[in-house]
């Protein structure tokens, strides 16, 4: 498995702000195990609060970080992305602070703009069932050249594990050769900061697993080359598997054979409706925090709503003094 902390961030600081801020970079790298892009995204935006500031962050105060936020909002900046940076500023300073870096926290007292948190986008069981006659429509055409037919059966192994498992895409890419044990009935999944846990196969995602193998096998050679020895979805790409943009990609001409909106299928998309369709079955709201990777159960309860709506179901169907 890559190391995911290794590399530095494509932006780094320079002038007196690199020091404090390499040290915290160095620090969300080695204790919480941040991945490149976050490490990156960090050092853009400190970088950017840097350029307001125009000296050395260690030193700014409460008033030019509540100006850089004014700032942001005359720029046109979205809620969301003003309380992405602002929480990145927070953690910077929180972190001199404990290091005894500087004696206050000059972030604490400030509040982030206030914003209605988005619904995941979710498709019905019926549209995951159409994307999935789909996949498999694609690997039954007798009209198909084995290239085809290959590609084909990753699509709908890909597909049948997102739905089957909840994983990020990240974390499905990345899955070794060796995940595709026929007879196990868990994964081994390497989620955020370098944390394993355990997700349940079921018939189908392994059934799917082992057709694509087979007709790997059966081509006599991966095209990959010696990479397809070590990943479950191996390319000739840097990583040696394949990215996330080419699943995308795959997914949204899935999408269009099966009549439906391509804007709308995405891998996410399909890790909210495993999470959404397990809540509106009785699945406890822990057990999906499990599954789904989250360090925190506020993550996991933006699924609420469908939780909500099954209570109000379950009343209105069972209740005797319900109106019919």
């Amino acid at each position: 498995m890559p190391d995911r902390s290794a590399s530095a961030p494509a932006a780094p600081l320079s002038g007196s702000s690199s020091g404090p801020v390499r040290l915290f970079l160095d620090m969300l790298a080695a204790e919480r195990g941040a991945s490149r892009n976050t490490l990156a995204a960090y050092a853009r935006d400190l970088e950017d609060f840097a350029d307001f500031v125009g000296h050395d962050l260690a030193a700014a105060g409460t008033d030019a970080i509540r100006d850089y936020l004014t700032d942001l909002d005359r720029r046109g900046f979205k809620a969301t992305s003003v309380a992405r940076r602002l929480s990145a500023i927070r953690q910077f300073y929180r972190f001199l602070y404990a290091e005894g870096l500087r004696g206050d926290d000059p972030a604490a007292v400030l509040e982030g703009p206030r914003r209605g948190r988005a619904l995941p986008k979710v498709l019905t069981v019926a549209e995951v069932d159409r994307l999935l006659a789909a996949a498999r429509a694609g690997l039954d055409a007798p009209e198909a050249t084995p290239a085809q037919r290959m590609r084909a059966a990753r699509l709908a192994c890909l597909l049948e594990l997102l739905y089957a498992t909840g994983l990020r895409i990240s974390e499905l890419i990345a899955l070794p050769r060796t995940a595709a044990r026929a007879s196990a009935a868990m994964l081994t999944v390497r989620g955020k900061g370098d944390k394993e846990r355990l997700v349940p196969l079921n018939d189908a995602a392994k059934r799917a697993m082992t057709d694509y193998l087979a007709l790997r096998a059966e081509a006599g050679k991966d095209a990959a080359g010696k990479a397809a020895a070590d990943w479950l979805f191996p390319s000739f790409g840097e990583d040696g598997h394949l990215t996330r943009q080419h699943v995308g990609r795959d997914l949204k001409d899935l999408a269009l054979r099966a009549g439906l909106d391509p804007r709308r299928v995405s891998p996410h998309v399909l890790r909210h409706a495993f999470a959404s369709h397990l809540l509106h079955n009785g699945a406890d709201l822990r057990i999906v925090q499990t599954l789904l990777g989250h360090a925190d159960i506020a993550t996991t309860q933006i699924y609420t709503h469908v939780i909500e709506d099954r209570l109000k179901a379950m009343v209105r169907d069972l209740h005797p003094l319900a109106e019919g």
